[in-house]
């Protein structure tokens, strides 16, 4: 007899065939048995003949081949059966879930089906977009239309004739203008032999027509320069380009959380909003309420001059004297009480002269609209937080903590470094992920690392294809390439003290560098690029650097000179992502904070993870924008972001 889940594959073929609610049964069945496999076959509940080679010298029983033949066959037909599964639910409804009021379906949904939409030729679909180009034909009789939204690259022909337009009282020229919305109904039908999709729909009936004016309408056909479509932000993502991006960018967001989730990592929210400098760079945007009361402030705590306090010094200092000789006349006329009623009246007279200056140093610590310590720097006391606060660097810090507790945690955020700098490289808003992990030396950081790009490059050219091979036609007819590449091979590991060497020896050889190559320098991107493109040919992951080159919370190594850190390097951008083995040293930790002038008080949390149970400990930054730079080759940040951020410009 089979085993039990060999003789469940065999079932689901069969059940396929004969309708959805099976096929999913059939699906969720499969599914249960190749988890549960492995198990089966450490329980016994498998009964194989064990050769020799593959039991241990304690009775413990290793996987047999046979079994782990039978779990792949199972991965392959769970397989087969997804796309299986995806194709019926196509079939049992066609219409968007969430434009049902409209009977909307995506032009995805018929483009990229298994057969490009030819299983749906003769039935009567609605369709609602833009249109990306429009032009008659037949004299006028009909146009054509390019209608796109947005859920695949392709976009939908649509063939309307003049009759049909006249139906909703308007002309053919009305609704072929680029930018135009409309939402089409008619019947799917296949084109002539050799046309480049393999359906069209002849529209029957227009429901919906949202003009544009051909003549003002920013997002011209022929190609735009992406500085000019920055600053119609608001239309650019209905460019072929950035509408690429955006589905890019989604493809790779959505497979981060996957990655982590499958290698059950905890998915934690840390705040934008912090007292504390992770980097220690001190490149920060501060948050303050104190700028919206600095009008109301200066009005209610008019400005005290020096002058004004030095009167009041004075008279203090007169009404002492005052006082001293009132004093000196009771003690000579002790006899009258007149003279000591005046002792107490000058007293008082000489406190009230105190508070008056009291509250006049007091009030003068008001400069502005900002009340000022008596240092002269403005008084944190008095704003929002009760102390210097500002937008996160990042998530790294709070990350630890949860590590710390729950062992393997992620976050996935915006974060923000006021760096005034206007290179393609550079953006004041830009999105982090930080996995942190207990328990994890550099090694493993360097694994979890490597695994994490690998699998999102994968997951982009399987569910991404079409906009990434736009990309690589239209922008970097490298990026294809690069992206397989770093799919299907492992990275190198190299040293900090070898990539140095390396580079050395390569300017030795004629190679000339921007920035000098010695030991202890922070690698300059030109270096990065270098030793991935030229000399390795691939990604590769440098580790151990100088100390005084990293941040203070990266663990010292043994040798006092370098500390546990890596960068993964990869080619067109060089450094993608920056790690480390985190400093689980109390006193270490303690003197490096202290070494770098910050301020401990803000780190007391940071420190009582190395107080209370500290663990060795690791995780990793990537900014998710070179991500995509990365994947599509463009050459400048700002584009790669819906709505960058940079020194001057906050639009929309």
């Amino acid at each position: 007899l089979q085993p039990a889940a060999m003789r469940t594959a065999l079932q689901l073929q069969r059940r396929v065939s004969s309708g959805v609610p099976s096929a999913i049964r059939s699906h969720i069945g499969l599914q249960r048995t190749l988890q549960r496999a492995p198990v089966l076959a450490r329980s016994g509940a498998y009964t194989y003949q064990m050769s020799a080679e593959t039991s241990s010298t304690n009775g413990a029983s290793a996987a047999s081949p046979e079994l782990a033949a039978e779990v792949e066959s199972l991965r392959k037909q769970l397989a087969q059966l997804e796309v299986t599964l995806k194709q019926k639910e196509a079939e049992l409804s066609v219409v968007y879930p969430y434009s049902k009021s409209y009977g909307r379906t995506m032009v995805a949904t018929i483009l990229e089906s298994a057969d490009g939409g030819k299983s749906m030729i003769g039935r009567t679909l609605r369709v609602g977009g833009w249109v990306k180009t429009g032009r008659e034909a037949g004299a006028g009789a009909f146009a054509f239309l390019e209608l796109n939204d947005g859920s695949t690259f392709d976009s939908l022909q649509v063939m309307v004739t003049k009759e049909v337009a006249a139906e909703l009282g308007t002309a053919l020229n009305k609704i072929t203008a680029t930018g135009t919305s409309v939402l089409v109904e008619g019947e799917l039908t296949a084109t002539p032999e050799g046309t480049k999709q393999a359906v069209e729909l002849k529209a029957v009936k227009i429901l919906h027509v949202g003009t544009s004016d051909a003549g003002t309408y920013p997002i011209a056909k022929k190609k735009t320069s992406f500085e000019f479509l920055r600053e119609k932000a608001h239309l650019r993502p209905r460019t072929n380009t950035i509408g690429a991006v955006a589905r890019i960018r989604n493809a790779l967001a959505f497979a981060t959380h996957k990655f982590f989730q499958e290698k059950g990592f905890l998915y934690v929210h840390t705040p934008i909003v912090t007292a504390s400098d992770c980097e220690g760079a001190g490149e920060m945007f501060q948050v303050t309420t104190l700028l919206s009361k600095m009008k109301e402030n200066a009005e209610a705590h008019p400005e005290v001059s020096a002058e004004q306090i030095q009167a009041l010094k004075d008279k203090v200092s007169a009404q002492g004297g005052v006082v001293k000789q009132a004093k000196a006349d009771a003690a000579a006329n002790k006899e009258d009480t007149s003279l000591a009623a005046r002792v107490k009246s000058e007293l008082e007279a000489l406190q009230k002269a105190k508070d008056e200056l009291l509250k006049a140093e007091d009030a003068a610590r008001w400069k502005g609209g900002f009340k000022r310590t008596p240092e002269g720097e403005i008084d944190y006391n008095e704003d929002f937080f009760g102390k210097k606060a500002f937008l996160t660097v990042s998530g790294q810090l709070q990350g630890e903590y949860y590590a710390c507790a729950l062992s393997n945690i992620y976050t996935f955020g915006p974060t923000f470094r006021a760096e005034y700098s206007f290179t393609a490289r550079h953006l004041a808003e830009f999105w982090m992920i930080e996995p942190e992990m207990a328990f994890c030396d550099l090694t493993d950081d360097m694994a979890c690392a490597e695994d994490y790009v690998r699998y999102c490059c994968k997951f982009l050219l399987d569910n991404c294809r079409t906009d990434v091979e736009f990309i690589n036609k239209m922008i970097d007819n490298t990026s294809l390439a690069r992206l397989e590449q770093v799919a299907n091979t492992p990275f190198k590991r190299c040293s900090y003290t070898d990539a140095i060497e390396l580079l050395k020896q390569a300017v030795a050889g004629g190679k000339k560098f921007e920035n000098p190559v010695e030991w202890g320098i922070d690698l300059a991107t030109e270096h990065e690029r270098f030793l991935t493109e030229e000399i390795f040919k691939q990604p590769v992951i440098v580790f151990n650097y100088p100390k005084e080159i990293k941040s203070f919370y990266m663990k010292l190594n043994p040798d006092g000179k370098t500390v546990a850190a890596m960068d993964v390097l990869v080619p067109k951008v060089g450094e993608l992502i920056g790690g480390s083995q985190r400093e689980d040293s109390y006193e270490v930790l303690e003197r490096r904070i202290t070494e770098l002038g910050m301020d401990i008080s803000s780190y007391e949390g940071y420190l009582d993870l190395r107080k209370y149970g500290s663990v060795p400990h690791s995780g990793f930054g990537l900014g998710f924008e070179r991500l995509i730079l990365f994947a599509t080759g463009l050459d400048n940040i700002r584009e790669v972001i819906p709505f960058p951020r940079w020194p001057g410009n906050a639009s929309y």
